[in-house]
């Protein structure tokens, strides 16, 4: 069952983007994520608000899975008093939607001040108030050719 929902997923994904994505949208969701990237960059909490109430994000660590009010109050140590908290600068975004844009799903290739290459895909939903992240998740790019290192050296962490 769990394969037919996954193939009808994909099927879906693929006559959204077999179709194309409205310019128009692109443009406004590129303009969203970038100003979402922006506040987090500059440390204003509204990049918080920016995220659905039931949205969730998901970090690099396995520890980092949280609900949109959870991840605001861990990430206020970040945010209040300084100039800058995370700064993600997006080389390639890929934007997809339904046939309404109603909801709209992104990858995007990220370069940041403090891990380096990252890979992030995401699902926004279109609300009468404008658009809310309902889910997003952050991952490290590892070149294929060093993940065995990349591996060992997470098991080493691990196991202290």
């Amino acid at each position: 069952m769990k394969s037919f929902i996954l193939a009808c997923c994909l099927f879906v994904a693929g006559l959204a983007h077999a179709a194309g994505v409205d310019p128009a949208l692109v443009q406004q969701v590129n303009a969203f994520v970038d100003g979402w990237h922006d506040d987090a960059a500059h440390a204003r909490m509204r990049y918080f608000d920016k995220m659905a109430p039931d949205g969730v994000y998901i970090g690099t660590d396995r520890t980092e899975l949280w609900q949109r009010d959870a991840f605001r109050e861990w990430g206020r140590k970040y945010f209040e008093g300084k100039q800058a908290a995370w700064v993600f600068h997006p080389t390639r975004r890929n934007v997809y939607a339904t046939a309404d844009g109603s909801l709209i799903w992104f990858d995007e290739l990220l370069d940041t001040e403090n891990m380096g290459h990252c890979m992030a895909s995401g699902v926004i939903r279109r609300t009468p108030a404008g658009f809310e992240i309902v889910h997003y998740q952050l991952s490290l790019a590892v070149p294929n050719e060093v993940a065995k290192k990349v591996i060992e050296v997470v098991k080493v962490a691990e196991s202290k």
